[in-house]
């Protein structure tokens, strides 16, 4: 059997390989700052930086014992509260996961998960075949590029549940039809199209999320294009910056990057009012992991008669909407050990701004707020809405 030593030295080697600057991981200070901005820091039993103390102390076992890791949503506060910049969420937390997986030791229902991923290329189970239904009614059509054969400006990786969620499916083709009303040259991989795979890595399959990244990449280079936009800001994070160390590289932009530039084109198109008083929430892998705050503030804010508030949380300081890092497929689990959701403290947060509405930029948000509404005392009003639909009302499209 393999001594503790030896555990211990083969963990360090997967977090030194899985994340640029991993070593990092031997400079931290223990100040504890991680633990303590944590949002399910309190529940579990080893947060990070205890789990650092644990390692120190060749006492990786005891980690493996435990179940309460599978608390952290990979929401990155840890990574960016840490002043010896240890990249805490891609890689300790990450390969402490890929060894609950390797150890046996993981809930039910993210397994089921990662088998979808793995069985049908998304974490829902559904058919490979239907991952362009929604578009069925749009006008122009949407260039499905298997199909009209033809290059293209904007490859839109549309994403898991930008395409089968039913509600998620609404944002979606809103913002089709804001790219038509701006005239973009786009298509979409439809049944080509894999998982993205970042919330399967960050939920500790790095090897699951390395086969969906190739998978992608071969699809990829079957067509030509000059830039990807996503849906989804985890699957920005995934293209940008971890597809490029498999060999695969691609110019890609948040679909509220893209639109943002062309404010010049856009406004002049936003005809109609939308009196609200909304309040935005920073998706965590559009903000604090990649600095994306400004443009979709700046898209909100374009459209005629709408006030932007901000929550007591945002920006850097954002709170997560619990989805990230297998979270969407932790619910149950999440719940029997907290009996409360961070994306109820969320609405709560928005409802103290005064918001009517909460706006949205990441698929995994809508329904998890919208859901949060029901449950929150005084949020029967809040509307969620997609920055996407917002501006397609605004539009008239």
């Amino acid at each position: 059997m393999a001594t503790i030593e030896v555990i211990e030295r083969s963990f360090y080697a997967k977090v030194l390989e899985a994340t640029p600057e991993g070593e990092r991981l031997r400079l931290c200070l223990e100040c504890g700052n991680c633990s303590g901005i944590c949002p399910f820091g309190y529940l579990m039993l080893y947060p990070p930086s205890r789990m650092i103390a644990m390692l120190r102390a060749d006492r990786f076992d005891q980690l493996l014992e435990t179940d309460t890791v599978w608390m952290c949503v990979s929401c990155y506060a840890c990574t960016a509260a840490c002043p010896s910049k240890v990249p805490l969420t891609p890689g300790l937390m990450a390969s402490i996961k890929e060894e609950l997986l390797l150890a046996g030791n993981v809930p039910d229902e993210l397994q089921a998960a990662l088998q979808n991923s793995q069985r049908y290329g998304n974490p829902q189970g559904e058919s490979p075949r239907k991952r362009a239904d929604w578009t069925l009614g749009i006008q122009p059509e949407v260039k499905l590029l298997a199909k009209v054969k033809q290059p293209v400006d904007v490859l839109w990786f549309v994403g898991d549940y930008a395409s089968y969620h039913p509600r998620v499916q609404l944002a979606t083709k809103a913002l089709a039809r804001v790219l038509n009303a701006l005239g973009v040259d786009f298509g979409i991989l439809g049944p080509e199209e894999w998982s993205d795979g970042d919330s399967q890595r960050l939920a500790g399959e790095r090897g699951l999320f390395e086969v969906l990244a190739e998978k992608n990449g071969k699809a990829f280079g079957k067509y030509q294009f000059n830039r990807i936009i996503t849906t989804d800001p985890h699957a920005y994070n995934a293209i940008k910056n971890e597809y490029p160390a498999l060999g695969i590289s691609y110019p890609v932009q948040h679909y509220t990057e893209f639109l943002a530039e062309r404010m010049d084109q856009l406004k002049p198109l936003l005809k109609q009012e939308v009196k609200v008083k909304a309040t935005y929430h920073d998706p965590c892998y559009l903000g604090r992991a990649n600095g994306i705050f400004e443009q979709p503030r700046a898209l909100l804010q374009a459209i005629p008669g709408m006030e932007l508030v901000e929550m007591t949380h945002n920006h850097m300081n954002s709170l997560c909407c619990g989805g990230g890092g297998g979270g969407m497929w932790l619910d149950g689990f999440q719940w029997e050990k907290a009996h409360v959701r961070l994306s109820e403290w969320r609405v709560r947060e928005a409802i103290s701004a005064g918001a009517e509405f909460l706006a949205v930029a990441c698929p995994y948000e809508t329904p998890r707020f919208e859901d949060a509404a029901k449950t929150v005392q005084g949020a029967g009003e809040l509307k969620v809405r997609d920055i996407a639909e917002l501006l397609a009302e605004s539009m008239g499209v």
